[in-house]
């Protein structure tokens, strides 16, 4: 047995936002960010406040009043909650799991763990979840991510590699710096997305890259609704954009340097098959319409003597065509990221050093980090028996549709019928697009289960609630394959309450449905992070270097894989040798023209690149709409410690900020301060007023992850807090890869004169007793 006791001088501990040496102050316990770390988040600086914040968490196990009645779910968006002892609990959740399995079987369960959780590798509420449901018969689950959905569904189709190939794989940044003279960043390079990793990081290093590469003489065009969308170390020339129309853009720069005769046919011909059905498209063939720079200027409004100029810079330039995942996440996402790869294409510097293509740079911290990756081990998950699953942000479809067909990755499939929902460590009621669309659809499993440590909008909304520790509340292991650092992550607080693990927790679920030995393996917490680490020992035996036993490692703490650094080049083996390394595509070649998506007749993602206008877009927009920004904020990881001090000090009169050009507020007779409330169909928020000269004027921003606090009001039923995603459209990017569409949003704007309502986000739901019945409803606090 291993022992839980550590006697490292130095405790540490990981986040998603960057690595933190833990302190002893006056005040309590302190994080400090790690001295390695040169530009340190400031997200973590509401960390220990959210997380010791007694009213947002949950602090014991609690039953929805209503379902206990049998309610049908009719009041899951507004009822109190009965606290219930830790065994009650258990037994009420895995009874429910039992009787929906034994009624309807495992397809009717929805596994619907989705969100960023704990850096750390054992207590992974995902892994630990999908562990617990496959070997209790399996459930319905999610494929790819709201992040770049449409990424991971186009690129295998295109160069038969994964999206997480083409990110890993990407051209590192020291060669970018040394070699590259020109960046195209559609969608900029963003410090907002660039302090944050998934899985974690301990440091911050793409500013310092930026920064090196402009004093190397690089320059940048930052194209982007947005002046602020690229790191300021780089003094980037400003393109400001028409929202969702970058493949204009691109096909007029392709068209312009191809009408010069300035593009590489030889690479095309070499390494790139269906470059004449583009050509063919852009000179117009199909429907008439050259791609030119006038045609795109009239699209995306910008000058076409300006487009015109940039394309004939760019054959005397050595260029990466970067491409930030915010820009996929719109209408037909897949097109800017193929028309991306086609411009790359024509130019023919794919493969050289800092050239080429990239996807991702800045969009997190890791894309083009120059470091060796190893992939460690992870707690086993074991097989799904149920083969359902769906396109991850269609959830709102499935509830809404059973039984309807729907196309997706090249076929047909059916949406399944779910009668009982559990979701741990995450919040779709802050990532989900159309969220009274989704309240509705929410309403109607029989049943639906959340394991979390706060009362998030989607906590709010379940009937059966099981308090989890947070990552602050536990010791695990820190182990990033896209990170050269091995870490134990130091408990920093007791438990809240009576939270527990996700480990524990489900181990007293397995123990009622008879499967505890196969969940555990006989192993406690403490034998399954020293299983871990044995495992990393065999992995860097086999990578060349060895690693201490796990009570070595506890009294170190901290260890950094040896020959650290490497680069690396995009499609370079490829490049050198088309033959020998030929791409997984049935041509073997980068697909500009793609038979396998031709072949689908899909009017929405032909087989090649091509310009379709938004569902919603300033091209066909009323007077006065506004389209809508909704990007990452600065102060928490989506709707990550929102209720910490960082993220509070930054709202004002309680609400989050949106962002309008001065030009436009006074339009509005809106000015800084002010609160506004933005509204269209689907929904309306209230948000406070900033404004800024650095933006379109057409364009208002609104970051995410305000938590969601729906109330009704003499204006109907309005999110009082300033979430935008009751605002956004729920609808896949194509029949092909159903990504979501956040970004493609028009909304309307006005100035709130009626009294401010309260915001109840942030204090606990009614608590009653089992025998009491609920009075005088106080609306909905999510």
């Amino acid at each position: 047995m291993t022992s839980n006791k550590s006697p490292v001088k130095s405790p540490k501990t990981v986040a998603h936002w960057g690595g933190y040496e833990i302190k002893d102050s006056p005040v309590g316990t302190v994080l400090v960010p790690n001295a390695a770390d040169d530009s340190p988040s400031v997200i973590g600086r509401g960390w220990v406040s959210a997380m010791q914040d007694k009213k947002a968490r949950i602090l014991r196990p609690a039953v929805r009043w209503g379902w206990l009645r049998g309610d049908g779910g009719a009041a899951r968006n507004d009822d109190a909650y009965v606290e219930v002892p830790w065994d009650e609990a258990l037994d009420i959740t895995a009874s429910e799991l039992a009787r929906v399995r034994d009624l309807y079987g495992n397809q009717a369960i929805f596994g619907g763990s989705y969100g960023w959780a704990s850096a750390g590798r054992f207590h992974h509420c995902h892994s630990q979840l999908r562990r617990f449901l496959n070997l209790a018969g399996g459930y319905v689950g999610q494929k790819d991510t709201y992040s770049h959905a449409a990424a991971e569904v186009l690129f295998p189709f295109i160069t038969g590699l994964s999206n997480k190939q083409i990110e890993e794989g990407a051209t590192s940044w020291p060669l970018i710096a040394d070699h590259c003279t020109l960046m195209l960043a559609f969608g900029g390079v963003s410090g907002r997305t660039a302090q944050i990793a998934s899985g974690g990081t301990w440091a911050h290093e793409v500013d310092s890259w930026v920064e090196r590469a402009a004093q190397n003489g690089m320059q940048t065009v930052n194209i982007s609704p947005l002046k602020s969308d690229y790191l300021p170390g780089a003094n980037p020339m400003w393109l400001s954009i028409r929202p969702g129309t970058d493949v204009a853009l691109m096909m007029a720069l392709t068209y312009e340097i191809m009408a010069a005769g300035e593009h590489d046919q030889a690479f095309l011909d070499r390494y790139t098959t269906g470059s004449a059905e583009y050509q063919r498209y852009l000179k117009g063939d199909q429907d008439g319409v050259a791609k030119t720079a006038d045609w795109a200027a009239q699209i995306c409004d910008i000058a076409a003597d300006d487009i015109r100029a940039l394309a004939r810079r760019l054959p005397k330039e050595r260029v990466m065509i970067s491409v930030a995942w915010g820009v996929q996440r719109a209408d037909h996402g897949e097109q800017p990221i193929w028309a991306a790869l086609a411009l790359a294409c024509f130019l023919g510097q794919i493969g050289l050093p800092g050239q080429g293509f990239g996807f991702g740079y800045g969009s997190t911290a890791p894309p083009g980090r120059p470091k060796r990756f190893i992939s460690w081990p992870s707690v086993p998950q074991g097989r799904n028996p149920v083969s359902d699953q769906i396109p991850v942000s269609r959830v709102a479809d499935m509830l809404l549709s059973p039984g309807a067909a729907y196309s997706y990755d090249g076929g047909q499939w059916i949406y399944p019928d779910i009668k009982l929902i559990y979701w741990g460590g995450g919040n779709p009621f802050h990532h989900h697009q159309d969220l009274n669309r989704l309240e509705k659809a929410w309403q109607l499993p029989e049943t639906v289960i959340v394991q979390d440590h706060s009362w998030t909008a989607t906590a709010r909304r379940a009937d059966i609630v099981l308090p989890a520790t947070s990552a602050l509340e536990r010791e695990d292991l820190f182990l990033n394959r896209r990170d050269p650092n091995l870490i134990l992550m130091q408990k920093v607080m007791e438990p809240m309450g009576d939270a527990r693990s996700d480990h524990e927790i489900f181990k007293g679920l397995a123990a009622r449905l008879g499967i505890e030995e196969a969940f555990t393996e006989g192993r406690d917490e403490a034998g399954w992070k020293a299983w871990l680490w044995a495992g990393c020992q065999e992995v860097a035996k086999e990578a060349g270097f060895d690693l201490p036993d796990y009570e070595t490692f506890r009294e170190i703490g901290h260890l950094t894989i040896p020959e650290e650094d490497q680069t690396r080049i995009l499609f370079s083996d490829f490049i050198a040798d088309p033959k020998a390394n030929a791409l997984p595509t049935p041509s073997g070649k980068i697909e500009l023209y793609c038979q396998r998506i031709a072949d689908l007749s899909l009017t929405d993602c032909p087989g090649h690149p091509v310009w379709l206008p938004p569902a919603e877009w300033l091209g066909a927009a009323n007077t006065g709409q506004l389209h809508l920004v909704s990007n990452q904020p600065t102060a928490r990881l989506h709707s990550q410690l929102d209720n910490g001090a960082e993220s509070q000090s930054r709202k004002v009169q309680g609400r989050e900020v949106c962002t309008l050009h001065p030009e436009t507020a006074a339009q509005f007779g809106l000015q800084t301060g002010d609160v506004a409330r933005l509204f269209n169909a689907r929904g309306s928020c209230l948000a406070a007023v900033h404004c800024d000269a650095g933006m379109r004027p057409d364009v208002i921003v609104l970051p995410t992850g305000a938590w969601l606090d729906l109330q009704d009001t003499p204006h109907g039923r309005i999110d009082v807090h300033g979430n935008p995603n009751v605002l956004t459209i729920d609808k896949g990017t194509s029949g092909l890869a159903q990504g979501n569409i956040a970004h493609t949003t028009l909304v309307n704007v006005e100035k709130w004169t009626d009294p401010l309502p309260p915001i109840r986000v942030f204090e606990p739901p009614r608590m009653v007793a089992r025998d009491e019945h609920p009075s005088d409803p106080q609306g909905d606090a999510a």
